[in-house]
């Protein structure tokens, strides 16, 4: 029925409003709406224009014509590319492997009664906080070779008798910018896997130790089962945020020594942007994709195994 104004006459239009309001879907639809325009507009349209460009010649300033694979087909036999691919994925197993680590490390200690834990918890969190690039200059300047405070400490000790060059050297450079990936990636871990930890019943640690359970034990058969559908997730994003690292890799080092720390990110960037082969660096960037679903496929199937373990159903 339409809503009547005070005089009797109804309101032209108040009975479709009715009955927009009354059906959910529509309803829902229309809120959805917004949020479907910026994600086709911002991811979208950016994604299938990247694509396209792995198929063309596209360089900066010139239109490019469709190629088929033959930027792919580079590629395979770019030394430079497949050095980045192994830079990409040595650099994200051992930082994911660390982070996880150190973070369930940090977490299972922050889950402990302790004095300050509120200001423990507000101080882990401050790696995170600051913002990529600040945070790797920092780590330049800790790294520098000649005012390195890390070389500075070890040689008061007596440990070194020369300034390391972090930077300089191909391996030494890799291993310096994972610890410092590892650095600020650590609190993500840390924090979310603490939130599971507080929701994990300690009644059932408690059964455990009356049963004998030793420390080991209690985190094999009960933490990390409890706690295996927010690692899916935690190491899903910590698997893309290290995958995709640019910030951090390009502040420091811009990809050297001799490529050494060449990302996939940064190659793609340097060959499109500072190079201004357009399709070239958009075919490195697609390249990435597969990796990009092999992580959110461990994640589904992650969070899938922890429901039949509960008896739900696909």
């Amino acid at each position: 029925m339409a809503i009547q104004a005070s005089h009797g006459v109804p309101v032209p239009g108040t009975g479709r409003i009715r009955l927009l309001l009354d059906n959910r879907n529509l309803l829902g639809f229309l809120f959805m709406l917004p949020a479907a325009i910026i994600l086709l507009v911002f991811l979208t349209y950016p994604l299938g224009l990247g694509v396209w460009l792995g198929f063309t010649d596209t360089k900066i300033g010139r239109p490019g014509v469709f190629v088929g694979l033959e930027n792919y087909l580079s590629l395979l036999d770019d030394d430079v590319y497949r050095l980045a691919v192994f830079n990409t994925i040595f650099y994200t197993v051992i930082a994911s492997i660390a982070k996880f680590a150190l973070g369930l490390w940090l977490a299972l200690i922050l889950n402990n009664r302790m004095p300050f834990k509120a200001l423990i918890r507000a101080i882990v969190l401050l790696p995170f906080i600051v913002p990529t690039v600040l945070s790797a200059i920092a780590w330049w300047w800790i790294y520098d070779a000649q005012f390195s405070i890390v070389s500075w400490s070890l040689m008061k000790l007596g440990l070194i008798t020369e300034y390391i060059d972090f930077l300089g050297r191909p391996w030494a450079a890799r291993i310096s910018v994972i610890v410092a990936n590892v650095w600020r990636g650590i609190p993500f871990v840390a924090i979310t896997l603490l939130a599971g930890l507080q929701t994990i019943p300690p009644s059932m640690y408690e059964a455990a130790t009356l049963d004998g359970a030793t420390g080991w034990q209690r985190l094999r058969y009960i933490t990390l089962p409890m706690l295996s559908p927010i690692i899916a997730v935690v190491m899903t994003f910590s698997v893309l945020f290290t995958f995709t690292d640019f910030q951090l890799i390009y502040t420091l080092t811009r990809g050297g020594p001799i490529n050494a720390t060449h990302l996939m990110a940064t190659l793609s960037f340097q060959r499109a942007i500072t190079g201004g082969r357009l399709g070239e660096g958009a075919a490195i960037a697609v390249a990435m994709i597969p990796f990009l679903l092999a992580a959110i496929l461990f994640s589904y199937f992650g969070l899938q195994r922890r429901r039949w373990q509960h008896g739900g159903r696909d």
